[in-house]
This record gives C-alpha cells, sequence and structure tokens, in this order.
C-alpha cells in the first residue's frame, strides 16, 4: 500500500438531505482526511464546480446540484486504530438509544469526540468505522473529552438539521451529575457569568468568567452532600466550552479531579476514595424525535468509578 490514496474525479448529485448544507462542510464531509485549508483552496481555484459553474465557500446546496469533487490527494488511514481498538469495538455496547435517524450513545471518559490535537481518531471517527455502511454520522453536539456520558449522532443530515434547531432554540434538555468541593448553598440554583475562550500558544483552551466574553447560563440543584463534597446536578442552558466546569469554580465549588479548572488538595482527598478522573457525567438528554415529534429522554448510568466513589464516599 502506498502512503496516499488517490481520489478520483466525482460527480455527486445532491439528495434532498443535503439541502442547505453549504458547499465547504459538504466537502469536508466528503474529503476526510484532507486539511481544511486545502478544501478551500480548490474552492478559490475554481476546481470544485456546482452545475459545471465556479462557487463560493458559503453557497447553499440545492437538491439536484451536480457538485464535481475533483482528484484531491488523502492520507490514507487504517480502517480501526490499532492502539485502541478495544475501546473503538466497545462503543457498540455503550449504545443506549438508536432507530433509523440518530444513536444515543454513553461515552467513555478519556475518548474524544473527534480526531484533533494530534489524535487521529475520536468517537465519530471509530463510530464510522464501525457503522461502514451509515454513512452521514455526525456529530450533534459534543462532550469534553474527560467527561462521559450521553451524546447524540445524527444518521441523516435532516435529522441533523432539526436537532441543531433544538439546540439553537434551546428546548434540548441536558443534564450532568458533577461531584464539587465544598458544601453548595441551596439557593444557588443559577449561575449566569460571561465565558471568553483563550486559546494557548500550546493549542490548550482555557475559559474564564469576564465582561468580555458570551452570555453563558447554568442551573444547579443539590443530589447530595457528603462531608466534604457535594454531587449537584447542573443543566446548562447555553452550550459555551468548559462551561458547567467554569461555572462551578466561579460558585467556588471546583470539580472533582478536574486537570484544568480544579483543586489539587480536593483532588488528592477524592484519589484517596479511588476517584481518578474528571466527575462530570452527562446522564440525560431529552429532545425531541425529529420525526415523529415524541419527546425522547435518555439516561446513561455512571460507570463503575463514579458510583464506588460515591459508595465510598456515603460510608
Amino acid at each position: 500500500m502506498s502512503e496516499n490514496q488517490q481520489i478520483q474525479v466525482r460527480w455527486v448529485t445532491i439528495e434532498a438531505d443535503y439541502a442547505g448544507q453549504r458547499i465547504d462542510n459538504f466537502l469536508l464531509a466528503q474529503l476526510k482526511g484532507v486539511p481544511k485549508s486545502l478544501v478551500y483552496r480548490i474552492v478559490r481555484k475554481g476546481e470544485v464546480r456546482v452545475n459545471k459553474k465556479r462557487c463560493k465557500p458559503d453557497y447553499k446546496l440545492q437538491e439536484g446540484d451536480q457538485v464535481r469533487i475533483p482528484p484531491v490527494r488523502v492520507a490514507e488511514r487504517n480502517p480501526l486504530p490499532s492502539a485502541k481498538l478495544d475501546q473503538v469495538q466497545a462503543l457498540n455496547d455503550q449504545v443506549l438509544y438508536e432507530d433509523d435517524l440518530l444513536i444515543v450513545l454513553n461515552k467513555p471518559a478519556g475518548l474524544a469526540v473527534h480526531g484533533g490535537s494530534g489524535l487521529q481518531f475520536g468517537l465519530i471517527e471509530s463510530l464510522r468505522s464501525l457503522r461502514p455502511d451509515a454513512k452521514h454520522l455526525e456529530l450533534v453536539h459534543r462532550l469534553d473529552r474527560e467527561t462521559s456520558g450521553c451524546i447524540l449522532i445524527s444518521k441523516r443530515r435532516s435529522a441533523l438539521r432539526s436537532l441543531h434547531e433544538q439546540l439553537r432554540e434551546k428546548t434540548m434538555d441536558k443534564h450532568y451529575l458533577a461531584l464539587v468541593r465544598g458544601h453548595w448553598q441551596e439557593h444557588v440554583k443559577f449561575i449566569a457569568a460571561p465565558l471568553l475562550k483563550n486559546t494557548l500558544k500550546s493549542g490548550e483552551r482555557v475559559v474564564r468568567v469576564d465582561t468580555a466574553g458570551k452570555p453563558s447560563e447554568t442551573r444547579f440543584r443539590v443530589k447530595q452532600k457528603y462531608s466534604n463534597c457535594t454531587l449537584v446536578e447542573a443543566s446548562p442552558i447555553t452550550g459555551r466550552t468548559h462551561q458547567i466546569r467554569v461555572h462551578a469554580l466561579h460558585a467556588g465549588h471546583p470539580i472533582a479531579c478536574d486537570p484544568k479548572y480544579g483543586d489539587q488538595v480536593f483532588a488528592a482527598a477524592m484519589n484517596e476514595v479511588g476517584l481518578n478522573r474528571l466527575f462530570l457525567h452527562a446522564h440525560k438528554l431529552t429532545f425531541r424525535h425529529p420525526q415523529s415529534d415524541k419527546m425522547i429522554t435518555v439516561e446513561a448510568p455512571l460507570d463503575s468509578t463514579l458510583t464506588n466513589t460515591l459508595k465510598r464516599l456515603q460510608a
């Protein structure tokens, strides 16, 4: 096998499912493994044609459009990442709900939702390798790599559009369980603090409360108090990066074993009761089904590490 494989010229007829999608996003999905800069370059140079005419990256596809995709050299990828083969195949056991339009998975902690930052395979790439016949798998939303729990994946563009609309209109409910330092005060039920995202030279993303940031809101509810910590349910109203983690810190209650925003002394105490990962878990997801319009609620059980931690704290 050569280091690279050659993709030939392709003409694609746009189906109804892709109507309304920007041509740049369509190409990024079609040319997996191709750098984003190269995709924009071939559009700019006129190598991509729609109905035999040049187009701009923000052109919105119409049903029946004929799209010319030029030959592009794509870095060859293994069908499955050998180093994490077991973890990839174990995803089949993490399916909480599935039908013709969508999948809800219980994402394990430590698995990134998509490749990047030196990772060739994340959850979505792994799922695509496990389901080669499912051509349109896309993440509906994201979870931090260290966070476990419910994550929603669409199987069709129409479902993705419907679910994204629910996210924009804030009609999709997400509920997380978090173990935080100290005793959370019962009257603190709502935190509205603007969040500003910075990217360090290393590429690491760091978020802080800042008046120059984007409006961000999270609801909190006490579930259980322990001697030196509290189990809370957090429901983000907005969907900012690291929102729950930074809002908990802003309230004076950082989440247990948070490598970025946590308290090292508290983390050491949690290590003693067997906790070795961020205690943040997306335990419940409620949304309207894109086809039936019925409300669907899916719950993800805690993994053994989180369950055993709570048992030891209770004891």
